[in-house]
């Protein structure tokens, strides 16, 4: 099984850090607001980071350490894969 790390934004700029096993299902529950929580009352509806492994352990490890981090050195890690911050749930049909 395949398992992400994926960074949302709202469009203030408001980022979530997250985990699954299903991004493109999470991805739809975060743009549909389907759960109360964080990304529903910050509007955090855009996909602009995503990384997967086979280690649960190792995504969840990752998942700590990002939100450990300053909100500039996530931006310059989101921006090395995305530099314009574009929502890149159009692509997620290519890794189901």
């Amino acid at each position: 099984m395949t398992y992400y790390l994926y960074i949302m934004s709202s469009k203030t700029g408001v980022l979530y850090i997250g985990v699954t096993n299903n991004l493109v299902r999470r991805t739809y529950e975060h743009r549909h607001e389907l759960f109360e929580g964080f990304t529903k009352k910050y509007k955090c509806k855009k996909l602009v980071y995503y990384e997967s492994s086979f280690e649960i352990l190792s995504v969840l490890n990752r998942e700590k350490q990002l939100k450990k981090w300053r909100r500039e050195k996530k931006i310059n890690l989101i921006k090395t894969t995305n530099p314009d911050l574009k929502d890149l749930s159009a692509s997620l049909e290519m890794i189901q």
